[in-house]
């Protein structure tokens, strides 16, 4: 089953170099990028990880992380009573959203 397998997708590699649908392709003739820190992760969550980095796509934590962030700065800078109880509210509800997505990632993950 296993060799079959092989066959079939080595098959498939040369058709597909024949007709020249693996030229031009981004990337082609640089090496393969250093993935090391993979090794100890699961591979389909890596290849998960992967395909969002290269679509630009990021998990809501980490936007929300760099919105937390934006708002202490903001928050250091306030010296109005009322829009400092505002920015502090904010932060708040900030805090609890990345704890939530931060929380929901790692029950995912195991």
């Amino acid at each position: 089953m296993l060799n079959s397998l092989r066959t079939l997708i080595e098959r498939q590699i040369l058709k597909a170099r024949a007709e020249g649908r693996l030229s031009g392709l981004e990337g082609e003739g640089k090496p393969l990028p250093d993935r090391s820190h993979e090794a100890l992760t699961d591979p389909a969550i890596a290849a998960g990880f992967r395909i969002m980095a290269q679509a630009g796509v990021l998990p809501e934590e980490f936007s929300l992380k760099k919105q937390l962030d934006e708002a202490r700065a903001a928050y250091a800078t306030v010296t109005d009573t009322a829009d400092r109880k505002m920015a502090m509210a904010r932060i708040a509800e900030l805090e609890m959203r990345y704890n939530m997505a931060r929380d929901a990632r790692r029950a995912f993950l195991k």
